[in-house]
């Protein structure tokens, strides 16, 4: 495979893979194309690379500074801005993991600490769906926890913890 298919592929399956995260394909091309990038890209180098829209790139450029995971640049005697993608993959992973947390698993437990909180379990039906409810809140509260003390250490100590639980 030759290096311009090998990038487009990887491009390609990171967009893919950033759906899962809870962000849009073109997102997550993006963050691929900067994060495989030597150098800083202006949002005219994004659009010509990945064939978007001035608009498009703008809006998730914008997205991905607000998780943290690309940052600006600028260059003394230009006037365009320059983007960066975060070069450390351990924070890279914290970061998103924590993005992951605020946006998804957060508002999760608040749906179910409250529907687990019924009043007239009366039925049978009722009893169960508390209980359910409840003991998944007390699990996803349990992980998101421990998500949280794994985020909280700095440097490598994830991707440590990570590749020993793979092996």
């Amino acid at each position: 495979m030759e290096f311009d298919q090998a990038k487009n592929k990887f491009i390609q399956t990171w967009g893919a893979l950033g759906t899962q995260w809870g962000i849009n394909k073109t997102m997550a091309q993006i963050h691929a194309l900067l994060m495989v990038s030597p150098e800083a890209l202006s949002m005219e180098d994004i659009m010509g690379e990945l064939y978007i829209s001035r608009g498009n790139a703008s809006m998730n450029l914008r997205a991905l500074i607000d998780w943290g995971i690309i940052f600006k640049e600028y260059k003394t005697g230009e006037r365009r801005e320059y983007f960066v993608a975060e070069s450390n993959i351990d924070e890279l992973a914290r970061k998103i993991a924590k993005e992951r947390s605020k946006r998804e698993i957060k508002p999760t437990l608040r749906v179910l600490q409250e529907v687990s909180s019924i009043e007239g379990t009366g039925t049978t039906e009722a009893a169960h769906f508390k209980t359910k409810t409840a003991e998944l809140y007390e699990f996803v509260s349990r992980a998101d926890s421990m998500l949280e003390k794994i985020t909280d250490y700095k440097e490598s100590w994830i991707t440590k913890t990570i590749m020993k639980l793979m092996k």
